[in-house]
């Protein structure tokens, strides 16, 4: 028997050659739809520096995806209609009533495990291999005015029906998906712990105030314009600074800076009796609630390392330094001169002891769960709202789930304050997380 005889005709040969390009065509497209969507902006950018093959149409193509994502369906609709349509007609001709049956298990089996399963699951396994692949093939067919033109007058339609017009603007990265990605990478043991830390510094860094910082007043050693030039110089040696705040009637009139090094040089000079008024530099002062990235931009442009923070009333509040913002960057920074008791001592039932000072988002991070939000920047600041009045040594407050004890008070001021998780209650978030 022929192969006339048995159904099949010169013609087919040729079906069955569209048939295939067709679908090789719909699963190399199917590809190219599920890597390019996957791959971000900031990965697509990434692979340009690396000079990677296919990288510059990538990047331009992930930069607008509205531009690829319509077209690229279209085609893969159209490949996959005329495909199916096509395998009905030889199962037709072949096998006769059946064959709409037979086309349809092939349509479903093939076309969907081969040319549509297959190509995607592997796209989802290897998205930057094939991004790169695809790429340049779908940049050329998007430029293809035919292409272009049938997907902007659909997709036009689309909009029409749905009362939208024109495209949407293209989305930008937020603080927190950037921080959700620095988690992820940490989780997945692209980067390291600390530089994990350093990234989350660098997003707060921008949100940060100066009166987040600052030495606040009761800690500032200053000296008065009235002193000798020896007795300010005796003061600076022993506090271990090497600029100290110099004031006429009170802390709030503050006239000047004075240098440990100018005091020196003074003192060598045989003019150690001199006033210390006549051995100052100008002061910089800054409002409390101007932001740290600026106020570091204007230390290195103007080049001072110690400014004067003020309230709104023009009243002395604090001061910052260089160290200070620096700090908020890569963490505390000690020399062979500070003395300062460590920020955070681990207890060994749990629980932890912190400097009153320490920030509430430094405590939050630090314990893994939130804690009240208000009027107050510290953790001694939340503890003096919640007791309503300066605690005594010892005495405690409960919030959310912790316990706050103020385990030394100096003054005015609660200097160290103990967290612990009330017993039997299990506070919000991961506690005790590193």
């Amino acid at each position: 028997m022929t192969l006339a005889a048995s159904g099949w005709h010169p013609a087919d040969a040729a079906l069955l050659a569209v048939i295939v390009v067709l679908l090789v065509g719909s699963g190399v497209l199917a590809l190219a739809e599920t890597s390019l969507v996957r791959t971000s902006r900031v990965k697509a950018r990434a692979l340009v520096d690396q000079h990677r093959h296919g990288a510059r149409p990538l990047a331009r193509l992930v930069e607008r995806p509205e531009r690829f994502l319509n077209p690229v369906l279209l085609l893969v609709l159209v490949c996959q209609l005329v495909s199916a349509t096509l395998v009905g007609v030889l199962a037709e001709q072949w096998f006769g009533p059946i064959g709409v049956v037979v086309g349809t298990v092939f349509e479903v089996v093939i076309i969907f495990v081969l040319f549509e399963a297959v190509p995607k699951n592997w796209a989802v396994h290897n998205p930057e291999s094939a991004a790169l692949f695809s790429a340049p093939l779908v940049a050329a067919l998007v430029r293809f005015p035919p292409v272009r033109a049938a997907s902007r007058l659909l997709i036009g339609l689309a909009n029409l029906l749905i009362g939208r017009r024109g495209t949407e603007p293209p989305q930008k990265l937020t603080e927190s998906e950037l921080l959700a990605m620095a988690d992820v990478a940490h989780a997945e043991e692209v980067i390291e712990t600390e530089e994990r830390a350093f990234i989350h510094s660098i997003i707060d860094f921008g949100d940060t105030v100066v009166r987040e910082v600052m030495v606040p007043r009761p800690d500032m050693v200053t000296a008065d314009a009235q002193m000798t030039v020896s007795d300010a110089l005796r003061d600076a040696l022993a506090a271990g600074y090497s600029r100290l705040p110099v004031s006429r009637e009170n802390i709030d009139d503050v006239v000047g800076i004075a240098y440990a090094k100018d005091l020196m040089r003074a003192e060598r000079a045989g003019r150690g009796a001199a006033p210390l008024s006549e051995h100052l530099r100008p002061a910089h002062f800054v409002p409390e609630q101007k932001r740290v990235a600026p106020m570091l931009k204007e230390m290195q442009d103007k080049k001072f390392h110690l400014a004067m923070v003020v309230d709104e009333y023009g009243g002395t509040v604090g001061l910052v330094t260089l160290e200070d913002l620096i700090e908020e960057l890569v963490g505390e920074i000690v020399d062979e001169y500070d003395v300062e008791e460590p920020p955070v001592e681990r207890l060994e039932g749990g629980g932890v002891v912190v400097a009153g000072r320490m920030p509430i988002d430094d405590a939050v991070d630090l314990l893994g769960a939130p804690l009240p939000e208000g009027g107050w920047d510290s953790v001694g600041g939340l503890f003096l709202d919640l007791a309503g009045r300066v605690p005594s040594q010892g005495e405690s407050v409960t919030v959310d789930g912790f316990v706050l004890v103020a385990e030394r008070v100096q003054g005015r001021r609660i200097a160290r304050v103990r967290i612990e998780p009330v017993a039997g209650a299990e506070p919000a978030g991961d506690w005790g997380a590193d």
